[in-house]
C-alpha cells in the first residue's frame, strides 16, 4: 500500500481544492464522499437498508437517497444518525481500502471530510493535512456553492469538530485564506516533502 497522506478540513475549507491540486501533480486521490455518494445512488444495495430503515420517502423514486431529507433528519435526531452511519460507514470503508490497495502513485491522498469526527482511518495514514482558512470564510464559501442558508451552514459546522482542535492535531496545515494560486504553491511545498517521506518508508532494494 502507498504512502497513505490524510486530508480534511471543515466545511467550505476548500478541501476538493487542495485535492484538486495534487491530483494535477500525478497523485491519486481516494475521496471518501464521493465514495459516500455512490453508495446512496441508483441500485445500490445500501438503498434497501437506506429504506428499511428510515422509509420509501427517504428514496427518490428511480433515484438515490433524498440527501437532503436524509440531512434534515439525521441533524434533529441522534439516532437516525447513528443507523445511517452503521448503514454507510462499512461500506465506504471496504471500497476506501479497496481503492488504496490499488494506488500505484508514490503518495495517495485520503480525503475524508469527517476523518477527525469519527476517527477512521487513523490507523492507515501516515501524515495528516488540515486545509484551513477563517470561520467567516467557510460560511461564505458554502452558500455560493450550496443552496444553504447563513444558519444552516452554521449548524453543520456546529456538528463538526471546533477549529482549534482540528489544527491541533495536524502534521500540515494548508492556509486556504489566499486564493488558489497562493493554495497552489503551499500543495507543491507539501508534494515535494511527501516525495520524500514516502522514498524513505520504501523497503530497501534486494539483490
Amino acid at each position: 500500500m502507498s504512502y497513505i497522506v490524510g486530508l480534511t478540513g471543515g466545511i467550505g475549507s476548500g478541501k476538493s481544492a487542495a485535492a484538486d491540486l495534487f491530483a494535477e501533480k500525478g497523485i491519486v486521490v481516494v475521496d471518501a464522499d464521493a465514495i459516500a455518494h455512490s453508495v446512496t445512488g441508483p441500485g445500490h444495495p445500501a438503498l434497501e437498508q437506506i429504506r428499511a430503515a428510515f422509509g420509501a420517502e427517504y428514496v427518490i423514486p428511480g433515484g438515490g437517497m433524498d440527501r437532503v431529507r436524509m440531512r434534515q433528519r439525521v441533524f434533529s435526531d441522534a439516532e437516525a444518525k447513528r443507523r445511517l452511519e452503521g448503514i454507510l460507514h462499512p461500506i465506504i470503508r471496504q471500497e476506501v481500502r479497496t481503492r488504496l490497495a490499488e494506488v500505484s502513485s508514490p503518495y495517495v491522498i485520503l480525503m475524508v471530510p469527517l476523518l477527525l469526527e469519527t476517527g477512521a482511518y487513523r490507523d492507515i495514514i501516515r501524515r495528516l493535512v488540515v486545509v484551513d482558512c477563517s470561520e467567516e470564510t467557510q460560511v461564505r464559501r458554502t452558500i455560493a456553492r450550496s443552496k444553504l442558508t447563513r444558519q444552516e451552514v452554521l449548524a453543520i459546522m456546529a456538528n463538526q469538530i471546533d477549529r482549534a482542535s482540528r489544527l491541533s492535531q495536524a502534521d500540515d496545515v494548508l492556509s486556504n485564506d489566499d486564493g488558489l494560486e497562493e493554495l497552489g504553491r503551499r500543495v507543491e511545498a507539501l508534494h515535494r516533502r511527501y516525495l520524500v517521506l514516502a522514498e524513505e518508508m520504501q523497503p530497501p532494494a534486494v539483490g
